[in-house]
């Protein structure tokens, strides 16, 4: 008999990010499997458990390396091996658990290992629980509304060039901009430029070491800034502005 698999989102944010439907399927699970960053010696996912109740059993343990090349046949590759394992495992009759940081379902790497799965295993028995993505974390943690009223919020990984990034930000109310990368420095540039960055916010690393919240990213310095798990949140008009015009018509 098969074995199930499901795909868990836990943080990123404060300890307990995690939907409590989860906890009963990672106490149930034969094998758990946690993305971890090259180069870095912990797993985020796994930090992310603390304040949970829940400790993994090392023995029940699978980490795996982040692959991030930007050449799609390497990705393919990475993803091909990962799913040929844990398909494996899975017709032996264990059940698997596969962590991914923020939400399942949203721009996360379990989206790649669950349509490799059924490729193996086309009546796969998984569920997907649903996590808290980074830029509704980020936005709690520093007190931002996302939306409010009629406002249209934009949700994209950074563009190449601030022409375009600049086209986004006036056709939207809201930005939330991700994947930002080594781009921030032009980013805060752009943002100072249109005279927005006073009512724009930033977030990286949440409740874990090295976070760093800030709610005016006139004040960030790009190169202090920089680096993984960071969210970038654009506002267009500040806040007090689009109370006096409920209607969005500025």
């Amino acid at each position: 008999m098969t074995g199930t698999f499901w795909g868990i989102g836990t943080g990123p944010g404060p300890a307990g990010y995690l939907p409590v439907a989860a906890l009963d399927a990672l106490r149930a699970a034969d094998l758990i499997y946690a993305p971890r960053a090259r180069g870095v010696a912990d797993s985020v996912a796994l930090q992310c458990l603390a304040g949970t109740g829940f400790v993994p059993d090392r023995a029940k343990l699978r980490e795996i390396e982040f692959n991030m090349d930007p050449d799609r046949t390497v990705l393919n590759e990475h993803y091909a091996r990962l799913a040929d394992a844990i398909a494996a495992e899975l017709r032996a009759g264990r059940n698997v658990a596969y962590l991914t940081i923020g939400d399942s379902m949203t721009y996360s790497t379990y989206g790649y290992v669950l349509a490799a799965l059924r490729e193996r295993i086309p009546d796969l028995p998984q569920r997907t629980f649903p996590g808290v993505t980074s830029y509704a974390a980020a936005a709690s943690a520093l007190a931002w509304p996302l939306g409010e009223g009629k406002e249209r919020v934009l949700i994209l990984p950074c563009p190449e060039t601030p022409e375009q990034l600049r086209h986004e930000i006036e056709t939207h109310d809201i930005v939330v901009l991700m994947k930002v990368g080594t781009r921030l420095p032009w980013v805060l540039d752009l943002l100072r430029d249109m005279d927005i960055a006073q009512h724009c916010a930033f977030a990286r690393r949440i409740g874990l070491p090295g976070e760093l919240l800030c709610t005016d990213v006139g004040t960030l310095v790009a190169d202090d800034a920089m680096g993984y798990l960071a969210t970038l949140l654009v506002r267009r008009n500040p806040r007090s502005q689009r109370a006096l015009n409920p209607e969005g018509t500025t």
